[in-house]
């Protein structure tokens, strides 16, 4: 469906295209939605940063969510978390172990200024799919309470019943693909390789395309 994440991102800038020019803040879930957000971001005109969540594994199955929490300490818990051995002393050392990892990603991703500031502007949050939603509701709920003026919500593709979850917590959804055979973000894409962290931190000193570096 897709060949890479950049190709992902130049699809959702077509349809993203009427925010170009308003300087929009494409916060992008790390790691492997930051080089889609650079992407983005580079097309829209607009500012690249990250919003920092962490997924809450299901025990023994830490790929699965049953939650999310972000770097305030909100967390978002599925219905189903108990059903899977998530009870509530699994999800406070979960919920401790991400916390402690956030914090590590902040100092490593952005040691020497803090986040841009949303409040006011029109703000999409991207990730390269939506499996459960869980990060994708931490991270518009992180937003959301530092006063966008607009917020959006962009993926390439979903899980149909993971979009309509996600849904209440953005102003506008774009998602160009809900198959009806989703079992996993990475299905959908040709190449999904694992960003690391030092994609991550070189995609965002990156200027912008068409800016000079700052001194």
């Amino acid at each position: 469906m897709f060949a890479n994440r950049i190709d992902a991102a130049r699809r959702l800038a077509k349809v993203l295209a009427p925010f170009a020019g308003n300087n929009p803040l494409v916060l992008a879930i790390p790691r492997g939605a930051v080089p889609m957000g650079r992407a983005l971001a580079d097309a829209l005109g607009g500012e690249l940063d990250v919003v920092l969540v962490r997924k809450l594994g299901a025990p023994g199955a830490g790929e699965f969510a049953v939650g999310a929490i972000d770097e305030a300490g909100w967390s978002y818990v599925a219905d189903y978390a108990a059903e899977v051995g998530a009870d509530e002393a699994y999800l406070a050392r979960e919920k401790s172990a991400q916390m402690e990892l956030l914090r590590k990603r902040r100092s490593l991703y952005t040691p020497a200024r803090h986040p841009i500031d949303p409040a006011g502007r029109v703000v999409i949050v991207v990730d390269d799919g939506l499996a459960t939603g869980a990060t994708m509701i931490a991270a518009l709920h992180s937003v959301r309470a530092r006063n966008p003026a607009s917020l959006l919500c962009a993926v390439p593709v979903a899980a149909r019943d993971s979009l309509a979850k996600v849904a209440p917590y953005a102003d506008k959804m774009i998602c160009l693909e809900t198959p009806g055979d989703f079992h996993a973000v990475g299905q959908f894409y040709r190449d999904f390789h694992q960003v690391e962290d030092n994609e991550v931190i070189a995609t965002l000193q990156r200027p912008a395309r068409g800016k000079a570096p700052s001194p």
